[in-house]
């Protein structure tokens, strides 16, 4: 079986994964695992912006106040602290490198979005991920230290011992096993220091407005190597995405709201003042729980943003890819509301990494939606998702590079085998387990919550995960096996983190303890060994 051997090896091409590459390329030679095209990834479809101090009416200050209220009481203030005194710098290094965002009279176009006190999110129009990411992606692939490859699906850490409860100094990453989608065999992947970059975990549900890669397979490959997952019950619902049978995973824009949009119902009335002094520009937790409540009170089947009351000339220059979108589906947002419904958008937990992107496990960094850092707390303020990426992008690389134990290590990973495994018969399994957790998901653990949902949910993900592993163990692995077994392991991890906050906070809500509590004002944690 093939090996390949980097001094760097980066799993995932969002803006944290190419940022990491693109620092690390000047030590040594990087290579980049992605599932499919490297294009394909959150970062991608980020449409709103990067918030960061650039104005002269805005402070570190206010950004840290506006984050950590966001967050309710479980945000890092030292993580945020850094996270944003950090981000003027890492526009710099963005520009730098041929980031265009939008500007006007010689100064960026700034916007405003829900939980900010000012215009502080750079972007580019309504593309300002899939601007970064073509400036992030042009400058790694001119550099000759970094390799691509592409169509690789990461199955398992590969790991110096056998999975166990991570203990310093117990247990090394060598890198990772991958299967190549061309050949169907496993490869692996070694180098001294792993990156993780994998993004989220939106397929766990039915509807979500991420890409189909985003399978939460970094955290999974964690957590069955024996880190610790925090905070995953912290689940942000984007509370508005295009509902239209032809519009799969189609965001709209929170900076909608944030330039004026108005949120109705079917019969025209805007229903955000009865939930929120903020109206429209309240956080993203509750504006999603006020359109699912909306929802279930009136029987409708979406609500409607409501940009009809602004000038066409300025929707169609601020936001041209949501006009062509809407207009290539018969909406003509100048003229008629956007049907609107939530979707799960972002992972506030992850990976417990400290503040240079370290994990517990040595040789092993998580960086992005991946990770948790402390920054997002119980809830993620609009856009500090890009600014997370690059500030951790950096620091992570920073700290690879200084922990790095000089020469290449002769490293003799344990090889991967097949046993009696044999190819599928039977996809279809695949396919119902694939939709049943995803529904499960949806319709038990989703923007509401309550303790007998809860239950039915980790009753039922019993007796599929055990149906998953049979089948795991059976068949030799594909991209849709692998996926499988790894929004079985989130989606399991997510309900026992539910049921073990006893409360309501940010983005977890439950009907039966409907206010925060004290005693929970602290992360929950879990590993595979039941903590």
């Amino acid at each position: 079986m093939p090996i390949y051997r980097f001094d760097f090896l980066v799993v995932g091409s969002g803006a944290a994964g190419l940022l990491a590459a693109r620092k690390l390329a000047r030590a040594g030679r990087v290579a980049v695992l992605t599932k499919r095209e490297p294009e394909i990834s959150n970062t991608n479809l980020a449409q709103g912006g990067l918030a960061a101090v650039t104005a002269p009416g805005d402070s570190f200050d206010l950004h840290i106040a506006d984050t950590l209220r966001t967050g309710a009481g479980l945000s890092d203030p030292r993580i945020v602290r850094l996270t944003v005194s950090e981000g003027p710098a890492r526009v710099q290094e963005l520009l730098d490198l041929g980031t265009r965002f939008s500007a006007r009279a010689g100064a960026f176009e700034l916007g405003l979005e829900g939980g900010h006190s000012r215009r502080r999110v750079l972007h580019a129009a309504d593309s300002t991920g899939r601007e970064i990411e073509r400036a992030l992606l042009a400058a790694c692939r001119a550099d000759k230290n970094i390799t691509f490859f592409t169509h690789f699906s990461a199955v398992d850490l590969i790991l110096a011992g056998r999975p166990a409860r991570v203990r310093p100094g117990a247990n090394r990453c060598l890198g990772v096993y991958a299967l190549e989608q061309a050949t169907g065999k496993v490869r692996s992947f070694l180098a001294p220091a792993t990156v993780l970059a994998s993004g989220g975990a939106g397929k766990v549900y039915r509807y979500t407005s991420n890409p189909d890669v985003t399978t939460g397979d970094g955290m999974a490959m964690a957590y069955r190597a024996g880190l610790e997952l925090v905070n995953m019950e912290f689940v942000q619902f984007h509370p508005t995405c295009l509902y239209h049978p032809q519009a799969k995973s189609f965001l709209i824009s929170e900076a909608l709201r944030g330039e004026g949009g108005i949120l109705r119902d079917a019969a025209g009335r805007a229903f955000m003042k009865d939930y929120s002094r903020y109206q429209e520009l309240a956080p993203r937790d509750i504006v999603a729980r006020a359109i699912d409540s909306e929802l279930k009170r009136t029987g409708a089947d979406h609500a409607f943003l409501d940009m009809t009351h602004l000038q066409p000339a300025f929707l169609k220059r601020r936001f041209p890819m949501i006009h062509a979108k809407c207009l290539s589906l018969g909406i003509d947002m100048t003229k008629a509301p956007i049907p609107v419904v939530p979707a799960a958008h972002f992972f506030c937990g992850g990976v417990r990494s400290d503040e240079r992107g370290r994990t517990a496990l040595p040789g092993l960094w998580a960086i992005g939606e991946v990770a948790h850092t402390g920054l997002h707390g119980a809830n993620r303020l609009a856009s500090n998702s890009l600014l997370e990426a690059c500030v951790f992008a950096h620091r992570a690389a920073e700290a690879v590079l200084g922990d790095r134990p000089g020469p290449r290590p002769a490293m003799k990973p344990a090889p991967w085998t097949t046993g009696n495994a044999r190819p599928s018969d039977e996809a279809v399994v695949i396919k119902h387990n694939w939709d049943e957790i995803r529904t499960l998901m949806w319709n038990y653990v989703g923007i509401v919550r309550s303790d007998k949902r809860l239950a039915r949910a980790a009753d039922r993900m019993e007796l599929i995960s055990a149906e998953i592993v049979r089948y795991y163990w059976d068949f030799l692995p594909t991209r849709d096996l692998l996926e499988l077994r790894n929004i079985a392991c989130l989606a399991e991890v997510i309900i026992r983190s539910a049921r073990a906050r006893k409360e309501s906070r940010g983005l977890h809500y439950t009907v039966d303890y409907p206010k925060p509590s004290d005693k929970f004002l602290k992360p929950t944690v879990a590993d595979r060994y039941g903590k």
